[in-house]
C-alpha cells in the first residue's frame, strides 16, 4: 500500500478488512495479561506446593525424632 493510495478511493471495507486484518490491540493486550496470569498462578501452585513438601517433611522429622 502505497502512500498515497487512499486518494483514489475504492471500496473501503475491502481497505479495511486488508489494512487491519491482524488482531486488534486490545485483543492483543488481553493475551498477554492472560499469560501473565497465567505464570502467576503456575508460580503460585509451585510455591505452595514446595511449602506442602516442607511441612510434610518436617512433620516426618518430628515424629521419628518423637518416637526415638
Amino acid at each position: 500500500m502505497g502512500a498515497f493510495d487512499w486518494l483514489k478511493g475504492g471500496n473501503d471495507r475491502q481497505l479495511a478488512a486488508t489494512s487491519y486484518s491482524g488482531p486488534s490491540a486490545s485483543e492483543t493486550a488481553d493475551r498477554k495479561q492472560q499469560a501473565k496470569a497465567r505464570k502467576a498462578r503456575a508460580k503460585d501452585v509451585e510455591k505452595a506446593a514446595r511449602a506442602g513438601q516442607a511441612w510434610e517433611d518436617e512433620d516426618r522429622r518430628r515424629e521419628r525424632d518423637r518416637h526415638r
